[in-house]
């Protein structure tokens, strides 16, 4: 099994190491250290010798930080884990912040009141823009941020070691474009805007432009370390030494020790390009204090890597229809189950086993979320040993689970019923898969935005007084990280959709203490053809969907679809059984069929 069930929060810990975590606050002079779920790559995934924020509080949520003063320690968490935080951190040593309705800036600036306070912070750990905003928010206050040696490393005492895993390649016909050809146009953008280097951090960025793969993170299969692009289109990469490496670079990548990556930011020549918003803010300590130039911009790699080439979407597509095929096979024996001896777990290790029967799965893309009844209304929960519920008859079962192979990186989520379910149940039902059909029906001018696009997916619950506390979508890399950035479909996002990215669509409803529900295909941006009597002149974009796997229409109100929502599901199951039916066995393939009649 990729995935495990052993519980990795423990409450009773949390204020132990807090109050050592203080005494070596006091011990540095400070008022408070801020402790983020952040690495130093800023990614979304941390190696355990990264994990500070869940070995300090004991949550272990993919997003969120705590500030802890000596009276005061906020865990600061998002809509998504309101829920989960509560059960995992001591709600006596820790408060919950809603994030980003509050943010560290005014939260420190009313926990402490005028009182004079430093607080540190691990400059390796955040960024630029992340302490420009809560400095700007604390002017005019005796608070003030202090950047300083990591204090949770000096009291973690058995920390694990740094990963030092294989570097292996993403071949050509994987990647569909050289590592050269990359390095060349994104050198090619280094020299329009005048720099003569760029210094890229982001861990799927470095192995998107290198077609490299790793196991450093679990799920997400990268090398962990730091570049340096030049100019010339040549690569310094600093990462650990001792690695085996499977692939052949050529002669203008050079791997160096990651020990001698702050040396060689001294030697750089300006202006050397640096993202604000995803390189460790000691990077730019480190050059500043060099005399070298920076130039503020964004990582050149992350618009490129979220626009799929033509190898990487025909790669996807596969990819989804073998996960498909897997999903279809659990499915059906999930529907001849006796499911009052079903539990989650059961449910998680049945999918592995049919993901892993194609022979093609590499790793889970995320630890499988299969929550039934109450525990489906944690958006990201996690099951344990000591959480496992056995499924009861009108349980609504949240499955959200995917796969890394070669070719693609999948998500999918769809909702099963434990026997008959109630009326308020499948009406929720209905409003999320309305959300789901309207975005991928959607027309949308070329330039707009994941923000543009959010309420389309909510509308059916917003006229019900309803809503979910997640964005509606997140990009897929390929191969690449599950959650990638920086296309999203959320109330946030200002980054313009473009042909090539892969979202996810994905709206849901969660009824704390009860049920959730969630629907999600993987679509993918494409150009979209101008119907008789448009304007040909105007450059419109739409989503193919990527993901074929029915919907459960035992859980529909049929009398709430439109004629249109109608026609776009009996569509979408027609097409599921044309793909799949030829790779089911025969037990799966009926199974499809049936599940797929027109309603």
């Amino acid at each position: 099994m990729f995935q495990t069930f052993d519980s990795t929060a423990d409450p009773s810990r949390g204020p132990v190491r807090l109050e050592r975590l203080r005494r070596a606050m006091a011990m540095k002079g400070l008022d408070g250290f801020i402790v983020p779920r952040a690495d130093a790559h800023q990614g979304e995934y941390v190696a355990d010798c990264d994990a500070r924020l869940a070995w300090l509080t004991g949550f272990t949520g993919s997003a969120g930080f705590c500030i802890a003063l000596k009276n005061d320690a906020g865990i600061f968490i998002d809509g998504r884990y309101r829920t989960q935080v509560r059960a995992q951190a001591d709600m006596t040593a820790f408060t919950p912040v809603h994030w980003p309705d509050t943010l560290p800036g005014p939260w420190l600036k009313d926990t402490l009141k005028g009182q004079a306070a430093k607080v540190g912070f691990d400059p390796w750990l955040h960024t630029k823009g992340e302490i420009e905003t809560i400095e700007k928010a604390l002017e005019g206050t005796k608070v003030t941020l202090i950047p300083t040696d990591n204090l949770v490393d000096h009291i973690w005492t058995d920390r694990p070691s740094a990963p030092n895993g294989k570097i292996i390649e993403q071949p050509i016909e994987f990647a569909g474009m050289s590592s050269a050809a990359k390095r060349s146009e994104l050198a090619d953008g280094l020299l329009a805007d005048g720099q003569k280097s760029c210094v890229i951090t982001l861990s799927d960025s470095i192995a998107w432009m290198l077609n490299i793969r790793g196991d450093d993170l679990p799920r997400i299969p990268v090398v962990q370390g730091f570049a340096v692009l030049n100019e010339d289109a040549s690569v310094a990469f600093f990462t650990t030494e001792g690695r085996v490496v499977e692939t052949a670079f050529d002669t203008d990548v050079v791997l160096h020790p990651v020990k001698n990556f702050a040396a060689h930011l001294k030697t750089l020549d300006g202006p050397v390009r640096l993202d604000k918003a995803t390189a460790p803010l000691a990077v730019s300590h480190i050059l500043s204090e060099a005399g070298v130039q920076i130039d503020w911009a964004d990582d050149p790699a992350v618009l490129p890597k979220a626009q799929k080439n033509p190898t990487e979407l025909k790669g996807a597509r596969e990819a989804h229809l073998r996960d498909a095929a897997a999903m279809v096979e659990f499915l059906t024996w999930y529907e001849a189950a006796d499911k009052s001896a079903l539990t989650e777990i059961d449910l998680v290790v049945a999918l592995e086993e049919k993901r892993r029967a194609s022979n093609a799965l590499l790793d889970i893309s995320f630890e499988t979320i299969a929550g039934a009844g109450p525990n489906g209304a944690i958006m990201h929960y996690r099951v344990t040993k000591d959480t496992n519920r056995t499924l009861s008859p009108g349980d609504l079962v949240v499955l959200d689970s995917g796969g890394q192979y070669r070719d693609g990186t999948t998500d999918i989520t769809r909702t099963l019923r434990v026997g008959e379910v109630g009326d308020e149940e499948k009406r929720c039902f209905t409003r999320v898969l309305q959300g789901m059909i309207a975005l991928s029906r959607v027309y949308f001018p070329q330039g707009r935005t994941g923000r543009d696009l959010d309420p389309i997916a909510r509308y059916p619950l917003f006229a019900a007084h309803q809503d979910f506390n997640h964005g509606t979508g997140h990009g897929v890399g390929a191969y690449l990280s599950v959650h990638e950035g920086s296309a999203r479909i959320n109330h946030l996002s200002d980054i313009a959709l473009l042909p090539g990215m892969i979202l996810s669509n994905e709206p849901g409803y969660y009824r704390e203490g009860a049920f959730g529900i969630r629907l999600e295909n993987l679509v993918a941006v494409e150009t979209a053809t101008c119907p008789a009597g448009g304007d040909a002149d105007r450059e419109m974009l739409s989503f193919e969907t990527l993901t074929f796997v029915p919907v459960d229409t035992s859980l529909v109100v049929p009398e709430m679809l439109s004629g249109e929502e109608r026609a776009w599901l009996n569509a979408y199951h027609a097409t599921c059984v044309e793909k799949l039916a030829s790779r089911l066995s025969d037990a799966a393939s009926n199974w499809l069929t049936t599940s797929c009649a027109p309603i």
